[in-house]
Formats: structure tokens, C-alpha cells, sequence
């Protein structure tokens, strides 16, 4: 299946820039003239990065909405385990026990 790549595959795709900058620097040792090549990937790699992170869901956020958004989240947590422990003692369920 040579489809084009979910979304789910580019996540998971290696996004390390180490490779390519030693790329660069071997070229540069070698005063080859790929080196131009090689920072054009660089370049590449990184707008890819950059383009990434600005879909990144919360970055629009600031760190105090964030927070906001954090301690209203846990108190749902906290509301519905208490919701869950309130129903659990109803007894109105056969809950097997774990053994």
C-alpha cells in the first residue's frame, strides 16, 4: 500500500535534525559541494517543524489560560470519581470483585 502517509505515520516519523547536520558537517570536511544540499534539507526539515508545532493544539494558549484550563479539568475529574464512588455505594450495580 504505497497511499500517501496519514496523518498518524507523520507523527510518528523520526523529526531529528542530528542526521542531517552531520550530513552537512561531513561535507564541509570534505569541501564537497553538497553542502548547499544538504542545508537546503536542513532548511526544509525545519520549516516542517516549525509547521508542526504552529498546528500544535494549545500553543495559541497562554501559560495562565492554560492553567485556567488544567484546574477545570481536574475538578471534572474530581467531580465524576466522586459521581462514580456515590453510585458504586448505591449498590445497584452487580459489580464483580476482582479476586
Amino acid at each position: 500500500m504505497a497511499g500517501p502517509q496519514t496523518k498518524l505515520e507523520k507523527e510518528g516519523e523520526d523529526c531529528s535534525l542530528l542526521p542531517l547536520v552531520h550530513d552537512i558537517i561531513k561535507c564541509m570536511d570534505k569541501d564537497n559541494q553538497d553542502v548547499h544540499q544538504e542545508l537546503a534539507k536542513l532548511k526544509a526539515k525545519i520549516q516542517e517543524a516549525r509547521e508542526q508545532i504552529s498546528n500544535m493544539p494549545g500553543t495559541d494558549s497562554s501559560p495562565l489560560e492554560q492553567q485556567q484550563q488544567l484546574a477545570t479539568l481536574r475538578e471534572q475529574v474530581r467531580t465524576k470519581n466522586q459521581l462514580l464512588q456515590k453510585y458504586r455505594s448505591l449498590c445497584m450495580f452487580d459489580v464483580p470483585k476482582a479476586s
